[in-house]
Parts: C-alpha cells; structure tokens; sequence
C-alpha cells in the first residue's frame, strides 16, 4: 500500500493516480469517490463474538435473574442464598430433582414456629426489575398445603416493586412444579433480591425442597428461557452480521471434562448440569445450543458455531488428543451438527430427542417439532473448528487436528465453511484447503492498532480471514483514543474485504460487579437502566449500519494520518464514506461524490482522548447533522478524536 492516500483495490480494479489539480482545495484534505468499479465487501463484515466471561450470559444477556438458583457444581455452596423469618437453609442432597441437578435448597422450620419464613436469592449483585411483567418457576417438595408469595424486595427499604400469592398443595414423596406471573414496578436500581415467603405455621417442624427456582423478566422477543431485553435491545441497535460462540476459552475449558458440551446445554434446563466455566464461575448453561440459535435468528445475525476440537486450555489435563483418540469428539461433532440445525423440544426426554431433531413432519415427534413452530432446520453454515490453537501449547498438534475435524465435517457438510482457529502458519496444514478460513485476532494499544492499519494490504489470500477479536487492550472502559485507533484498523480490513470477511470485537459484554477482562463493549450494572453505550460501542454502530456492498476507490491529495477513510456504496445513489482523525487537532474535509446532494454525517468524538463512557457518567454521545452539497462536494470539519461517517445519497 501506498503512503499517499490512494485505496489499492484488488482484483480488477486499478488505482487511480494522484491528481491534486481534479480538486478544488481551498484547505484541509480532499477525497474524491470514483463511483465507477469497485471490489465486492462481505455482507458478513461486523458481527459479534461471545462468550460466558464477565457474567455476560449468567447474570447477564440470560434472562434468568437468580444466583446460583440450582446449586449446581460437584462443591455447591449457599452463595446468594438467605433465610427468612425463624428458619434456617441448607444444601441437600439426598432429594435431587433430576439427575442433572441433584442439589436443592432445603427450608428447615422449627416446630411452634409463626409468623413468615421463606428463602431469598440476591440475585447476581442485584436484580434488573424492568416493570415488565415477571415469572417464576420452580419446583417443591415437602408437605404443604397453602400459599407462597413471590416477592421483588428493596434491599434496606423494604419497597415491594412485584409481589403475588400462589396456592401450593405439595407432598414429601415428589416435586411439584409451580409457576406464576407476577406483574412489577420499575426499580430506581439493582438493589432488589427475591423472596418466597410462607406462614411458617404452614410448616412448622417440618422441611421444603426447593429445586432450580427461576426468575424472569419479560424476555426479548418473548422467548421462553430467553435474552433480558434490556442488553439485548441495545445489541441489536448495533445491526451485526453475524454471532461467533459459544467461545472463545470459555469452548475449550480447562480441562477435557470442562469442555463446553453442546448435548448438555439442550433440552428443558432442569437437564442440564452446567459446567465449571473458564473464567472463574459456574456456567448454568442455561444459555444453551437452542438460545444462541434463537438469539442468531431474532436478529438476523448469521450463526458461526465453534466446536471443541481435542484441546482444552490446562493442556497437562489430558490435552491435546491426536490419533484414534480423536474419534469420539470428531463423531460427537458430527452429532453435534445435526442435532443444531433443528429445535429441541423444551419437555422431551433425552431418549427421545434425536427422533425429535432428524424426524420429519409424519414421525410423532418430528410432528410435535412442527407443532412447537419449528419445521425448517436452522440456517447454519459457518463453522470454526477450536480456538487460538497457536497459543498455550496446541500449535504442534493443530494440524492434526483441524485436518481430523475438517476432513469429517467437509466430507459430510460440503457446503459448510469451515475456519481454522488462527493464521499461524506454523499450526496449519499446508497448504491449507481451498475455500476454507483462517482467525486472526489483534487486542492492541490505539497506537499499535493504527500500525495495523495496512497491515492486510499484503497480506497472503490464498484463504480469507475472520478477525475472530480485536479491541484496544490497556484501559478499562473504552476511550475515544481506542474508539479512534478501533477505527482506523476496522478502515484496514474494510479496504481490504476481498480477504476479510468477518470481523468482530471482544469482549462484548461485562457485568461491572464481577469482571475478568477489561475493557469490553457493552459494561453493565443491574439497575434497569445502566447499560453503557462505550465509545467502542458507536463506532462498531456506525460502521455496521453504514456498510455497502462495493468498496469504492478514493483519491486524494493528502496522505493517509492522522486522518484515515475508506469509502462503500451500496447501490448507484447510496454512499457511506467512514472517516477518522487520529489526532488533537481539527481536520477540514471536503468528499465529493459527482450526483449526490445530501447527506447525514454522524459524528462521535472528544477533545479528550481519554473520555469514556462508564457506569457513573456517558459523555461521549454520537451527533448527527445534514448536509448539503455543493456540485457533489461535502464540506465539514472533522473534530480531534473523532470518527465520522458520511451516509450520502
């Protein structure tokens, strides 16, 4: 690439000299939109990449709100547990609700005893009450015949925000199922815990079985076992392309047996065991194979499914796996892939699932699968085998692996694209197979990212990439010098997505409470409304819902820094040309694009490089102007530390 500021196009494309005489330059930089040619930009560009890290799915997107609610782990403990009134509460284990979850909470209450007992969970450092309408659902064991009441309390002020009575009539010799709505007030904050509470004359002397209690707002898009809205709302302002999970480290595990297992995260929840996740908590895996699917769908993002593939990250605890011993978990795969494209029934039994997933409609449960709404497969055709392969010790046995999980997949799926975990050469097989991808990832201070800048240009395109994750990496909430950088390197890939396809930051979510990488995309907190829109957050906005399908050659008469662009069209009177200004100065610019007389420019910036917006304060808010040109040419001023996007039309 060129120092001057000329877009080298590919394929079939030319570059056009630098002219300084076809401007009109009074001052400040000139860019100039050929409008003739261009190369095809991938319709996939930004997307997101999760996994559970930071309480971003438990305690986060999932909208199950209670802690710890089915006591899951082979060590449980009463973590977000307390007892109400004069009784006391206990682990048991000696009534398991299901073999999956074989703990409950046990309620003891003491003979003589009046007045109310009962059990509350504080939630994940609080709970969001929204003032939609709420349900619980739970199971009970134990003698009873009377009411519970569902309450949302205020921590220290005692404000009821949602409360109601539900008649139970259970027994000692099985669970009973309970479930109930509850409509709620908005909470002022997250300080709120949740109670079921009883006459403790109802029980005295006498012991209830609690067995995985959930609670639930109304959920995005009003899916059972769904997404809390009020995260996911601001995920799908974002307008991505597409959704990389289920991880990330958070796939590999730590060890063999804490891989993530995509047949335990199906079916009802009380199924599901969970598991040790890798970052430092349990994983109820309530956010499972299904929900992401669904996620994918009710916001049109194209599902890119990662697969566990032989190695976890202590790779001391029976990692890697090559030879024969690769074969169960490249048939698991296999299984895998077949049982996601379909829909799992919420109340079937394991036995009977895979009749449920591979049956069409004239089998009794391929007939209750399109009862239940779902009778086309699920559109999935991405696949990434493993993750960062090149690091902690997996590089020397990748290829053999991705080849064993490749091979397998490809033979049977050939429409499928595959993607290896990293682009080290040194890790792969060479050469690679054609048609398949390979994952890049860049976390990186602003200035390293600027660098990176025209680091694609040259890069080898025998096989395209997916920049799986990049992200400033030194702050701990995004600051517009990083927002800026970000930009600069996403300006890189999209002059060149000839060769990049995907691209997505990471971390995307983080619960401030408890947090384990910094800084991530979206922080939140459990008041109702404290969900931050970071300066990372906006320019991954602008740059997705601003995207064409053509990148446009640009001339100008300056050299690229500390101002950056790159510009797309999306049909012959549709044009988004994305800018940023890498410096403490302000920049005058003129674009001119022959035939277009409006356009919306959308800015975000700061004369402070170090402005972020946080959970205490957002200063840093997109402004959006109209402008009109004169004979096809916009004028405007760029401010210091800024992106920009000209959508011109």
């Amino acid at each position: 690439m060129s120092s001057k500021g000329v877009l080298s196009l590919k394929p079939g494309l030319g570059a056009l000299s630098i002219c300084c005489a076809l401007f009109q330059t009074v001052q400040g930089i000139s860019l100039q939109v050929n409008k003739s040619g261009g190369n095809a930009s991938s319709p996939l560009m930004y997307g997101f990449m999760f996994e559970d890290i930071n309480h971003s799915g438990d305690g986060g997107l999932y909208g199950q709100m209670l802690q710890n609610n089915g006591l899951q782990g082979t060590s449980p403990d009463l973590t977000a547990w307390g007892a109400v009134g004069d009784a006391t509460i206990a682990i048991d284990y000696d009534n398991p609700l299901t073999t999956a979850i074989p703990h409950t909470l046990r309620l003891d209450v003491a003979s003589g005893t009046t007045g109310t007992v009962g059990v509350t969970n504080a939630g994940y450092w609080g709970i969001p009450v929204d003032g939609s309408e709420h349900q619980t659902y739970f199971w009970i064991k134990g003698d009873i015949s009377g009411d519970i009441t569902a309450s949302l309390v205020g921590n220290g002020t005692g404000t009821v925000y949602g409360s109601t009575s539900i008649p139970v009539s259970s027994n000692s010799d099985n669970f009973t199922y309970v479930e109930v709505s509850l409509s709620t007030e908005k909470a002022p904050d997250g300080d709120v815990y949740f109670e079921l509470s009883l006459d403790g004359a109802d029980v005295a002397g006498s012991s209830l079985y609690f067995g995985l209690v959930q609670l639930f707002p109304t959920t995005y898009k009003n899916r059972y076992n769904g997404l809390q809205p009020r995260i996911a709302n601001v995920l799908e302002a974002v307008g991505a392309s597409f959704l990389r999970f289920p991880g990330g480290n958070n796939l590999e595990g730590e060890s063999l047996d804490n891989r993530w297992k995509w047949n335990e995260t199906i079916g009802p929840v009380q199924d599901r065991p969970g598991r040790e996740g890798t970052w430092s908590y349990y994983n109820t895996d309530g956010l499972g194979l299904d929900e992401y699917l669904y996620w994918c769908e009710d916001m049109g993002l194209a599902p890119l499914l990662a697969i566990w593939a032989g190695f976890a990250l202590d790779a001391g605890a029976g990692t890697p796996l090559t030879g024969d011993a690769l074969t169960p978990y490249v048939d698991d795969v296999l299984n895998e892939l077949e049982v996601k494209i379909i829909i799992n029934p919420l109340h079937m039994s394991i036995a009977k699932r895979r009749q449920y997933v591979l049956g069409d409609s004239s089998t009794t449960y391929g007939a209750i699968r399109a009862a239940n709404g779902r009778t086309e497969p699920w559109n999935v055709t991405l696949v990434e085998i493993g993750n960062e392969d090149n690091l902690g010790g997996g590089c020397v046995s990748y290829t053999e692996r991705f080849t064993a999980f490749y091979d397998a997949i490809h033979a049977k799926y050939p429409s499928l694209t595959l993607i290896a975990s990293t682009n080290d050469a040194s890790c792969l097989p060479s050469p690679m197979p054609s048609g398949a991808m390979m994952d890049y990832h860049d976390y990186n201070t602003p200035d390293g990212l600027v660098a990176q800048f025209d680091y694609f240009d040259n890069v080898d395109r025998s096989n395209s990439l997916l920049v799986g994750e990049y992200a400033q990496n030194d702050v701990e909430y995004p600051i517009m010098q990083g927002a800026v950088g970000e930009a600069v390197f996403m300006m890189g890939m999209e002059r060149n997505s000839d060769l990049i396809k995907m691209a997505s930051y990471a971390p995307l979510l983080q619960l401030v409470n408890s947090t384990q990488w910094t800084p991530n995309l979206i922080p939140f907190t459990q008041s109702p409304d404290n969900v931050v829109e970071t300066t990372s957050y906006y320019v991954q906005q602008m740059f997705s819902v601003n995207h064409g399908d053509t990148i446009k050659e640009v001339t100008s008469d300056s050299a690229f820094g500390p101002v950056y662009w790159v510009a797309s069209s999306a049909s012959d009177s549709s044009y988004f040309v994305k800018l940023a200004n890498y410096g403490s100065d302000t920049q005058d610019l003129s674009v001119s694009i022959s035939g277009l007389s409006t356009a919306k420019l959308t800015v975000v910036g700061d004369d402070d490089p170090n402005a972020a917006n946080t959970p205490d304060e957002s200063p840093v808010v997109p402004v959006e102007s109209t402008l009109s040109s004169s004979n096809g040419t916009f004028t405007f001023t760029l401010p210091a530390w800024s992106v920009a996007v000209l959508a011109a039309s």
